[in-house]
């Protein structure tokens, strides 16, 4: 097994939003570790030495996290991320134990291509497992090589890696292939064209004077 990558943390002495506005103003991430029937721990950590492990071991990356000199075993639970930078304010750790199994969502990846005259439509993005806290699948591959119209992949057809275990519905709709969906585009002309019909109801008869216009040369003459 590759040695775990190791990140570093502090405990947060204050706490509210200028408390957390200061940390990342010195590029700390405000951390809320929890779980395994321990009481809510609150540390801040280095934001890049955070964002290179999201990048590299996705948002299920086990690490050993380091607090007042005692390691945690911990699993990237979630994170919020900024809408306008990206970067992370946010994350949840949990903690965990060697040999424990742990619920997650793994990504499914399609590769390969259909028949010729299909189109692939991938349902779900991701399946929730059961699998050990050391060994959680980074993705899960699934091939629509030369499927055809109407074939679906389920949840249940799916090879799922390593000891773990599936733990969504095996009915759960992965994969659709479909016929191609074409947009109808409107004929040369249609857009835009008026009739002459059309065109005439707009006019007034000769003589007459539409709805709405006075009659200033009769009114001048009274």
């Amino acid at each position: 097994m590759a040695e775990l990558t190791r990140l570093k943390g502090e405990v947060r002495t204050e706490f509210g939003k200028g408390a957390s506005r200061r940390l990342r103003r010195d590029f700390r991430v405000p951390v809320v570790v929890y779980g395994n029937h321990l009481d809510p721990m609150h540390v801040h950590v280095d934001i890049l030495e955070l964002q290179a492990i999201l990048r590299n071991e996705g948002v299920n990356a086990v690490i050993e996290l380091e607090v007042e000199g005692q390691d945690h075993l911990v699993m990237i639970k979630a994170v919020d991320q900024n809408v306008l930078t990206l970067d992370v304010d946010h994350a949840d750790m949990l903690n965990v134990k060697r040999g424990e199994k742990v619920e997650v969502e793994v990504p499914v990846v399609v590769n390969g291509e259909p028949a010729p005259g299909a189109q692939v439509m991938q349902d779900a993005d991701f399946v929730l497992v059961l699998a050990d806290v050391l060994d959680i699948p980074e993705e899960i591959e699934v091939s629509v090589e030369g499927k055809e119209i109407g074939d679906q992949i389920l949840a249940g057809d799916l090879q799922i890696p390593g000891n773990a275990s599936l733990v969504s519905e095996e009915d759960t709709l992965i994969v659709n292939v479909i016929e191609p969906i074409e947009e109808e585009l409107p004929e040369p002309g249609e857009e835009g064209e008026v009739s002459e019909a059309e065109a005439a109801e707009g006019e007034a008869p000769a003589g007459e004077v539409a709805e709405g216009e006075s009659n200033e040369g009769s009114e001048d003459e009274e």
